[in-house]
This record gives structure tokens, sequence and C-alpha cells, in this order.
């Protein structure tokens, strides 16, 4: 199957995020442990949180693309369908 330089970019940028989420939440538990473990850890949490509304952003933006690819296909296919029945 092939794939759009904006399929890339996004399963590009998903890889990064879930990078991101992982480290970030270990970075962020570290930098907050002075405050007490149980205060980094919700703040960790948070980080988490939002990190993974970022994913499912970008996994949105790729749903929606790919169902409007199949949109074009089967439009495609019923004008097709209309002029056969058209003759």
């Amino acid at each position: 199957m092939k794939r759009s330089i904006f399929d890339k970019i996004v399963s590009f940028l998903l890889g990064i995020s879930w990078m991101f989420i992982i480290l970030g939440a270990v970075i962020t538990f570290k930098l907050f442990l002075f405050m007490g473990p149980a205060t980094a850890l919700f703040l960790a949490i948070l980080y988490v949180i939002f990190g993974l509304f970022l994913v499912l952003l970008l996994e949105t933006m790729l749903s929606y693309r790919e169902r409007l690819e199949e949109s074009k296909k089967q439009t495609q296919l019923l004008q097709e369908i209309r002029d056969t029945l058209a003759e």
C-alpha cells in the first residue's frame, strides 16, 4: 500500500509523541520527587494524560484522513455505477 507524505509525517510524530510521553513522565517524576513521591507521581500522571491527549489527536487525524480516502473511492465507484446505468 502506498502511503502519502502526510501519513508518514503523522506516523513519525506518533512515534516521537510516545517517546516524549515515556521519557517525560520519568523526568517529571524525578524532577518533582523532592516535593514528595505522591506529588511527583501525580504530576507525572498529569503529564502522561496530556501526552495521551496529543497522541489521540494525531490518531484522529489519521482516522479522518483514511475516512476521506475511502469516501473518495466510494464516490468514484458510485459515479461509475451511475454512468453505467445511464447508458
